[in-house]
């Protein structure tokens, strides 16, 4: 799983790599984004124009009977996702680079970015909506993960699927409905575009949120902090 990811980009670069409008109010640059928090998502109307707004991170299907299943659904995979019933709608989710967890047997966290078209670049995703016990609208979205790529396979077995400029218009198009064509786009990225390298931990926390969190550092350095 990668439970955190950055969004060093401001509103407006946002908008002009991906061709969208909002009434969202700007915001800050985000290093340390994790689930259950709100995050901006790319969706797209029928007319067809693309909107921007906040979701929160964590799935809640339509059907769910309550939120309890968001904590498990902040990644889907991208191999069965089609086949769920009431498939939720696709999305795209802004990000400059994505984290794994700190664990005990690999102290310190693990940031994967493109080097390349590093301006910034989307998550395939899914979002829904879910009416909760007081009748307000819920909007929250989920990540969808693929196999892993040369860069990212001695971290995890699953990596976030990022999509190509290319392919944003069939992905968003709420009219598709060919699931082999949307599944072509679901792979993962090109290795040579990506670079992968250790961060503090002070991801772990999510109180932490500025550019320490995502700044490279020594392995040493890590390992000194923890056991002297």
């Amino acid at each position: 799983m990668w439970p955190r990811y950055r969004l060093s980009r401001r509103k407006q670069i946002i908008e002009e790599h991906f061709d969208c409008g909002s009434d969202e109010p700007d915001w800050a640059p985000r290093f340390n984004i994790a689930p259950t928090q709100p995050v901006p998502v790319i969706r797209q109307n029928p007319k067809p124009v693309r909107e921007l707004s906040l979701m929160r991170w964590g799935l809640i299907p339509s059907w769910a009977k309550d939120s309890s299943a968001a904590a498990s659904m902040i990644n889907a995979r991208a191999e069965t996702a089609a086949t769920k019933p009431c498939v939720p709608r696709c999305a795209e989710i802004p990000q400059t680079a994505f984290t794994s967890g700190c664990e005990r047997e690999r102290p310190n966290g693990l940031t994967v970015s493109r080097s390349i078209r590093a301006n910034c670049s989307g998550f395939a995703g899914l979002w829904d909506g879910w009416k909760d016990p007081s009748g307000q609208w819920v909007k929250s979205c989920s990540i969808l993960t693929t196999t892993p790529n040369a860069v990212t396979s001695a971290v995890h077995d699953r990596m976030p699927v990022i999509l190509d400029p290319d392919a944003y218009d069939l992905w968003l198009d709420p009219g598709m409905n060919d699931v082999s064509a949307a599944s072509e786009l679901l792979k993962p990225c090109d290795a040579r575009l990506m670079r992968c390298y250790p961060v503090s931990t002070r991801i772990n926390s999510v109180v932490n949120d500025d550019e320490g969190c995502s700044a490279p550092v020594e392995l040493a350095e890590i390992q000194d902090r923890l056991f002297s």
